[in-house]
């Protein structure tokens, strides 16, 4: 297993790239059965979702798909600090149309039903959620998740968009942090 450290901590491979297309592939494929019909406007949850964003976007098989970006915050280090700060919004017409939300992980759930909210006052069609990785023990919310890629445990991962601090981001694979 490969190793890297990022400012103080070590983190070591986790799920190799090849995991995560293949989950990334079959995802998109179950989104493109489920919304075959629809004007459907992908909604990539900056920073951490772009690589999952970009992968998923060129694998589903929409015509009518768009992907804007909206830029939430709710990290400092390795914790949540459970407030979600918008920093940049939507600027594509939302109203009804089908809404597929792009989150790189779901823990708590915390942030997701902050950006629900959100897009539901502005009378979507219908909202979706896709996630690459999922908490299920930290979920604390019984909103439903439509597509998770991966279910992990509660270990700190980065790589393939997350990060620890800004770092680590460009990591093909996803590591967990070494205790």
């Amino acid at each position: 297993m490969g190793r890297v450290k990022l400012h103080d901590k070590e983190f070591e491979t986790f799920i190799p790239y090849e995991e995560i297309h293949a989950s990334v592939k079959k995802m998109a494929a179950k989104i493109s059965s489920d919304l075959k019909d629809e004007d459907v406007l992908f909604i990539c949850i900056l920073n951490g979702s772009f690589m999952f964003t970009a992968e998923l976007f060129k694998e589903v098989e929409l015509e009518q798909a768009e992907v804007t970006f909206m830029r939430l915050s709710s990290y400092d280090g390795t914790d949540t600090t459970g407030h979600v700060k918008k920093l940049i919004g939507l600027n594509e017409p939302i109203k009804g149309r089908v809404l597929v939300v792009l989150e790189d992980i779901i823990d708590t759930g915390n942030t997701i039903v902050e950006v629900m909210q959100m897009l539901k006052a502005h009378n979507p069609k219908d909202v979706k959620i896709a996630t690459l990785l999922m908490k299920p023990e930290k979920f604390q919310n019984k909103m439903p998740v439509d597509y998770v890629g991966m279910e992990i445990g509660n270990d700190f991962i980065v790589g393939f968009g997350l990060d620890y601090d800004q770092k680590g981001r460009n990591l093909k694979d996803i590591y967990k942090i070494v205790e």
